[in-house]
């Protein structure tokens, strides 16, 4: 349960002084409701002894109504102030929750990003963030609110009626009610975890057929994942029906110790009156009151029937300390790249690479080709180079230095403004390609046009909409080879000093990679570019190849 700690923790100091008024209302309402029922008992019994003893037309009715109606609106506006406080400061805990999780997936290293699907990641945020706000609503709140108001009832009642009937509720309602809720929240563990898990399931499943729906039915496989679907949300169902009825059970027997306890209490008051210990109207408030406290345990079995699901839900996102910064991204640095270029009789590299098995100088204008099996490590290379992955003393790399330095070395803004990498999986969005070239700079039109013409995908676009051509999400519209040439253009427009390609021309042609290349080598004639290819690294472009032969470890 330390990952539900975390989580509650992060809740009540994200809106804490919210969270304490809506408890302290919560307890207003549930003490509230126990005066109410005792004090209308109390009138109830009171006045009909009165008209019994012929003396009501000498009994107060006027001040005993007054404070009825002063408890029932004051409980009414309680009730209101505590939903609305404790509900809003919630949602505002989540949705600071929701943020603190996207940072912390952000914080992941370039290779654990790409391996990420972003629609998984945020169906999974979302629907443990929304699993997780029964844990201020449905328990921590309502319990304190109920073991307070407890104490609060067993003082009054201990002073006004009598300690015997103060300890029968007291004892009656705390440890009986809580081993129920206990058992409730242990047989319930596995079926509600079980129900979020097949519920989390059946949601990315959807997502994915609505997806590949086309793929699936190309290739036959829509029923088969229909069946699939069909069989989780069975088994979804097997568990909420399995938790529906430990709820139920727990329901009753809470609706039975409510009744025992009314009995008791019933049966004491009459023995204090039978004793002269206390007055019959007076013994009316225990049992009145009695029936009230059913109110701080009965609403409490949803809570506890829902705990399986909370505590994975904490445990699913980590069970971070959420109350501890997230650590920097890179070190912090005041340095700046340099704003122009050496001369040209003396141009330093912009990068320099030394590894056992080759070492790498390349200066502006010059374009490097890394070749190799798959799996020998050019992508992580690449990724090192960009400063998106650590350099371990495994990795077979005794140095990189961008312009001098190390990339890890560089502020991130600053490196961003020198190296651009285009990786294998690289993210459109649902837009326009304006708008999905604009990620990159604040291009004009022309600049634009001339990013695609260097991707030889100026005519493509052209007969099909112009910049204004509207992709779907992932950009859908276009095929592979096409998405992948917008990706080349939008990293064109960032103008970098240095480029790092992770297989550009997959997906292309022959003749559609050498225009490619060579349209890139155009548009930027002072970049120094580096591509990690399977084919084609003997293509005119790469003044410099060379084949890794030692896999970095990672």
């Amino acid at each position: 349960m330390k990952a539900v700690v975390h989580v509650l923790r992060f809740l009540l100091r994200a809106a804490p002084w919210a969270m304490a008024r809506g408890a302290l209302l919560s307890i207003t309402v549930l003490l509230m409701g126990a005066a109410l029922l005792g004090l209308s008992g109390w009138f109830i019994t009171a006045s009909g002894l009165a008209g019994l003893a012929g003396i009501g037309i000498g009994f107060d009715f006027f001040r005993p109504s007054a404070g009825v109606r002063f408890l029932a609106l004051g409980r009414a506006a309680a009730r209101y102030g505590e939903r609305l406080l404790t509900h809003d400061a919630t949602l505002r805990a989540l949705a600071k929750l929701r943020v603190r999780l996207l940072e912390q997936e952000a914080t992941r290293d370039a290779r654990g990003l790409m391996q990420l699907r972003s629609e998984g990641v945020l169906t999974r945020i979302v629907a443990d963030v929304d699993a997780l706000d029964g844990l201020a609503l449905r328990l921590l709140l309502p319990v304190m609110a109920a073991l307070l108001a407890h104490v609060a009832v067993f003082w009054v009642l201990g002073w006004l009626v009598g300690w015997q009937m103060a300890w029968a509720i007291l004892i009656g309602y705390v440890p009986l009610a809580a081993l129920i809720l206990w058992r409730l929240g242990r047989g319930g563990l596995h079926p509600s975890h079980t129900a979020e898990i097949e519920a989390q399931s059946l949601r990315r499943g959807i997502i994915d057929v609505i997806r590949d729906r086309e793929a699936l039915i190309l290739r036959g496989r829509i029923g088969a994942r229909e069946d699939a679907l069909l069989a989780t949300d069975e088994k979804l169902r097997a568990a909420a029906r399995r938790l529906d009825e430990a709820e139920r059970s727990a329901g009753f027997r809470l609706s039975v110790l409510v009744t025992v306890v009314a009995g008791a209490a019933l049966a004491i008051g009459g023995w204090l009156v039978t004793d002269n210990a206390t007055g019959a109207a007076v013994a009316a408030i225990g049992v009145f009151v009695a029936l009230a406290l059913a109110e701080t345990v009965l609403p409490l079995r949803r809570g506890f029937a829902e705990l399986g699901r909370m505590a994975g839900a904490a445990r699913r996102i980590g069970g971070f300390d959420a109350t501890q910064p997230l650590p920097p991204a890179t070190p912090p640095s005041s340095d700046h790249p340099p704003s122009s270029y050496p001369s040209s009789e003396e141009r330093a590299p912009i990068l320099a690479i030394r590894r056992p098995d080759f070492s790498l100088d390349l200066r502006p204008g010059e374009a490097a080709a890394l070749t190799g099996a798959s799996g020998i490590g050019k992508t992580t290379l690449l990724l090192q180079i960009a400063g998106l992955l650590p350099m371990t003393p495994h990795d077979g790399c005794e140095a990189i230095a961008v312009l001098g330095r190390s990339p890890r070395d560089w502020e991130e803004t600053a490196v961003r403004e020198i190296v651009t990498m285009v990786p294998q999986r690289s993210a459109l969005l649902r837009g326009s390609v304006r708008e999905n070239l604009a990620l990159a700079a604040d291009a004009t039109d022309a600049e634009m046009w001339a990013a695609l013409a260097a991707a030889d995908l100026h005519h493509t676009l052209d007969a099909r909409g112009g910049l204004d051509t509207q992709l779907g999400e992932a950009g859908a519209g276009l095929s592979g080879g096409q998405a992948r040439r917008l990706c080349l253009a939008r990293a064109v427009l960032k103008r970098p000093r240095l480029l790092l390609l992770d297989e550009p021309t997959e997906g292309l042609d022959d003749e559609s990679s050498h225009l490619v290349l060579i349209g890139i080598r155009r548009a930027l004639p002072d970049a120094a570019i580096v591509a990690a290819l399977h084919r084609g690294s003997g293509h005119p472009v790469f003044g410099q190849r060379y084949a890794l032969s030692v896999s970095p470890r990672i």
